[in-house]
């Protein structure tokens, strides 16, 4: 008889068990399901006012207008220092 008892205090301990990790289970997921959607609200919320002023396709136009000063910029860097070079080079052949 005791250990029927043993056995059916095991297995409502188990039941009971196997009910709370399910009910935290339940939580967690509703929680991290809450979080993402939170989370997903304030990137779109972020990202509603670029849509409206249009100012994201001012962001690429930048960046390929920033890309040619760059190249132009480079270009003239170069152009100097074959300038100066060249200016080293004369004085080198004069002494």
């Amino acid at each position: 008889m005791a250990q029927r008892e043993t056995a059916s205090g095991t297995l409502a301990t188990l039941i009971s068990g196997a009910v709370m990790g399910a009910a935290g289970l339940a939580w967690w997921l509703l929680s991290e399901a809450d979080r993402r959607q939170h989370s997903k609200r304030q990137r779109s919320m972020l990202y509603a006012p670029r849509i409206q002023d249009g100012s994201e396709a001012f962001d690429a136009t930048e960046k390929v207008v920033q890309d040619g000063q760059l190249e132009h910029r480079v270009e003239q860097l170069n152009a100097a220092i074959a300038d100066v070079r060249r200016q080293l080079e004369d004085l080198g052949a004069r002494s």
